[in-house]
């Protein structure tokens, strides 16, 4: 049995959560319901559950300040908030689970089933830890994790070469040679990094401008990337790309 608390300062908002949880995983057990950083933190040490869903804006601070205190990362977390804020995109990064408010059921039963199957993972620390690095900036050398299936990766974003997209899923590129297909589009990458060095010059692709080696402009234009690869270049989108490669 997978073990469960919901931490939100909202009381219909908590029994919302425990309805839908209760309606339709029986799984999982709710063994406790809070609202402050403090009962929470009390709950979670003494409890040990396998998965929290947290608001991230509570009466007396914030979820961050509850994992802040409560270590080491063994649980699946769901964020939950009312603000489409800057914390969003380190949670992006970090590929924990979030769903904002008001909840959608639809959405609350996929985050729930994706953050179950991450329970036993190893990198729950990692993922975690990747978060606050973004979201309190205390690194230069930036991480994104990248959920599939199989495993969570945890990757320096300096190492992917690029990107491509097809419908509903993104091949990373990295520069080992290495791929990972993710079940999730082009644009929620490019918004992701287009903050360190990633330009679109392509409807269906994402490049690490670090690893270019040149822009051709004969055949409509194309660019050759160090590693050997040929990147197609759009026409509307190729007087931005040369005014940032001429800007290096």
């Amino acid at each position: 049995m997978i073990k469960a608390i919901i931490i939100d300062d909202e009381p219909e908002l908590r029994e919302l959560n425990r309805t839908l949880l209760s309606r339709n995983f029986d799984e999982i057990e709710i063994i406790g319901a809070c609202g402050t950083v403090d009962e929470a933190v009390k709950l979670i040490d003494e409890k040990k559950p396998h998965l929290i869903i947290l608001d991230i804006r509570l009466t007396d601070g914030s979820g961050f300040n509850i994992l802040q205190k409560i270590q080491p990362y063994n649980y699946s977390v769901i964020f939950v908030t009312a603000f489409n804020e800057f914390a969003i995109k380190a949670i992006k990064f970090s590929a924990i689970d979030y769903l904002l408010k008001p909840i959608d059921e639809k959405e609350f039963c996929e985050a729930v089933e994706r953050a179950v199957s991450n329970i036993n993972s190893s990198k729950l620390q990692d993922q975690i830890e990747t978060f606050f690095n973004i979201y309190e900036k205390k690194t230069q050398s930036r991480k994104i994790v990248l959920k599939t299936a199989e495993a969570i990766n945890i990757v320096d974003i300096s190492d992917i070469v690029y990107c491509k997209s097809d419908s509903n899923y993104t091949t990373f590129h990295f520069i080992n040679g290495e791929k990972i297909m993710i079940s999730r589009g082009m644009k929620e990458y490019e918004e992701l990094l287009s903050d360190y060095g990633f330009f679109r010059p392509h409807h269906s692709y994402l490049v690490n401008i670090q690893h270019i080696s040149k822009l051709d402009k004969s055949d409509g234009g194309f660019l050759i990337l160090k590693e050997g690869s040929e990147i197609p270049v759009s026409s509307r989108r190729k007087k931005n790309l040369i005014q940032i490669l001429e800007s290096l």
